[in-house]
Order: C-alpha cells, then sequence, then structure tokens
C-alpha cells in the first residue's frame, strides 16, 4: 500500500531545448532506478511510494541538473500523504486506456 503520491515537473535554468531534454531524461533515469512507481506525462512525473523516499527523490531530483551544468533548477511538486493509503496512479488511469 502507498501512502504517498508526488508529481515532479524539473526545470533546469537552461535555453537550450536538447540540453533541457537531455537532463530531465537523466531525472526520469533516476526515478526509474529507485523502483518506485511512477508515470512520465508530458509535464510532470508521477511517483507512488513512502513519504521519506518521496522526500529523498524530490531532493536527489534538485541536484541531478546542477551536477549534469545547469546554473540552478526550478521544480514544481505536488504531494498527497494519506498514511491510510492512496489512490494509485493505476486507478486514477486505467479507466481512460
Amino acid at each position: 500500500m502507498y501512502t504517498t503520491s508526488i508529481a515532479i515537473q524539473v526545470l533546469p535554468d537552461i535555453t537550450e531545448m536538447d540540453k533541457i531534454c537531455a537532463i530531465v531524461d537523466h531525472v526520469i533515469e533516476y526515478i526509474d532506478s529507485t523502483g518506485c512507481n511512477y508515470m512520465v506525462g508530458p509535464f510532470e512525473t508521477t511517483v507512488e511510494g513512502d513519504f521519506e523516499t518521496l522526500m529523498s527523490i524530490i531532493k536527489r531530483c534538485q541536484e541531478i541538473p546542477v551536477e549534469l551544468g545547469a546554473p540552478s533548477t526550478k521544480s514544481y511538486v505536488k504531494i498527497f500523504h494519506n498514511p491510510n493509503g492512496i489512490l494509485t496512479i493505476a486507478e486514477k488511469t486505467d479507466k481512460f486506456k
């Protein structure tokens, strides 16, 4: 049972679109490496897990762009936390497939 979901949009402070996409791809690869359930959308990536794990993921997603050459990064984060459980990505979206 997941207790938390986040939606994160990472915006590296770079003007070249190809570099932005490459950095965001690295961020998504990192999210994939965590083993958490996630879904990539056109504006943000939604990730499910426990609260502490997801807070660590948010932190790391801020560090990766700077390590890859962005002078700074901005992120928009939405957090839904319910110790009794949440509706999963699948429960929210499978009916539309």
